[in-house]
């Protein structure tokens, strides 16, 4: 069990942490508080969060106690972002809102129901100003500096807020009131997960060990997987908005993906790892990797049919033949049966913004009826039996 625990963590602190919790769980015959916090900043879970999520459903399914920190007081602050600038703060009707999506997400992953969520505000909106004071003295300015997005700022003379330093010791505290023995997160939330070890150690509490996963990265293959870089598959995409997404992915991701997105055996990951290194064709694979995805947040079925949808939707050159998503000529926005083709894609792809779009035009990412159009401009006739090609996965009729 201990090794199926470790499988794919990047950091477990201290080294031999795990077992010593366990063993300890065991003595006192007790189960472990393990947990992950989160600010609800954007209402979508995706796969990167998914990599924590079924560490912590593997604790779940041996007994232990998760707890889901909701950072109700902490996102109206605006966690640091690792980059050159402090994040936005939200409102508190945008952290609810985000906060209940978010733990609806969860089931797709781990038994709500067996879940203990709190929410941080409980706690936190209750110290008054001397005990933040108290709470504040017991971190030095030197000991916040040694976080590498801060020290890199300082040293560029890039301004610090003072929120932004508080921000760690606060997250930190969260695992004082909550009693905390694991704290799970990714790997860029090592610098706060350690804060709680210290402040339980001042707190005179037994010190919490911290797990991180690795950062999966997105589809570009570049940076981690994040909303924000809108490189993301999230866990409620469609399974064709699923499977399409996974074989765009670059072939370098490949062992990445077979690691922390599948649940795959071991044995079976090796297999498909030698499989990539032995010629075969990382398409076959990449599939492979899709349909299991697809299982793990929607069915069986549903992989089938998705595998299907993208062969002829990709692999079928033939523009007649694709399959075509429906739209009501009523429901769209027109001058005299006539549209602009940016107005036009953006009514059909809400997701896409209209810079985004202009940029696809341009770049011959549109069809009209099998016709490459670079104009964003150029007014189109909204005929029945229109079909519009939208980038590489959007398919349109108007009808």
């Amino acid at each position: 069990m201990i090794n199926t625990l470790k499988e794919n963590v990047a950091i477990i602190l201290p080294e031999n942490g795990l077992e010593e919790k366990l063993k300890l769980a065991k003595e006192e015959n007790r189960t472990l508080s393990i947990k992950l916090g989160f600010d609800p900043t954007a209402p979508d879970l995706h796969l990167g969060h998914a990599v924590v999520l079924k560490k912590l459903k593997q604790f779940q399914d041996i007994g232990h106690q998760i707890i889901i920190v909701v950072g109700s007081f902490t996102a109206r602050i605006g966690d640091p972002t690792g980059k050159n600038k402090a994040r936005m703060s939200l409102t508190p009707e945008e952290v609810q809102h985000n906060a209940e999506t978010y733990i609806n997400q969860l089931s797709r992953v781990i038994d709500v129901e067996k879940t203990k969520i709190v929410f941080n505000s409980d706690w936190l909106d209750a110290l008054d100003f001397s005990e933040v004071i108290q709470l504040l003295s017991k971190v030095t300015v030197a000991q916040l500096m040694h976080r590498n997005d801060f020290n890199k700022r300082f040293t560029e003379n890039t301004p610090i807020a003072m929120h932004e330093l508080v921000y760690p010791i606060l997250q930190g505290f969260d695992s004082v009131k909550i009693e905390c023995d694991i704290e799970m997160g990714g790997t860029d939330q090592l610098f706060n997960c350690t804060m709680g070890r210290q402040l339980q150690e001042v707190h005179q509490m037994p010190a919490q060990i911290v797990m991180c996963m690795p950062l999966l990265k997105g589809l570009d293959g570049k940076e981690k997987m994040s909303k924000s870089l809108h490189n993301i598959i999230g866990l409620t995409d469609a399974p064709n908005e699923m499977f399409g997404k996974t074989m765009s992915t670059p072939d370098t991701l490949i062992d990445e993906f077979i690691d922390l997105t599948t649940d795959f055996t071991v044995e079976e990951k090796k297999e498909l790892k030698s499989r990539i290194e032995s010629g075969q064709n990382p398409m076959d694979i990449k599939k492979l990797i899709a349909k299991n995805i697809i299982r793990q947040y929607h069915d069986e079925t549903s992989a089938e049919h998705a595998e299907q949808f993208f062969t002829n939707q990709f692999q079928n050159k033939n523009f007649e033949e694709k399959s075509y998503e429906s739209v009501q000529i009523t429901t769209l926005q027109h001058d005299n049966s006539k549209a602009l083709l940016i107005e036009l894609c953006h009514q059909l792809k809400k997701d896409l913004s209209k810079s985004a779009i202009r940029r696809l035009i341009e770049n011959g990412g549109v069809q009209v009826d099998n016709l490459k159009i670079t104009d964003p401009n150029e007014k189109i006739e909204l005929f029945p039996q229109t079909k519009i090609k939208i980038g590489k996965r959007a398919f349109f009729e108007l009808v």
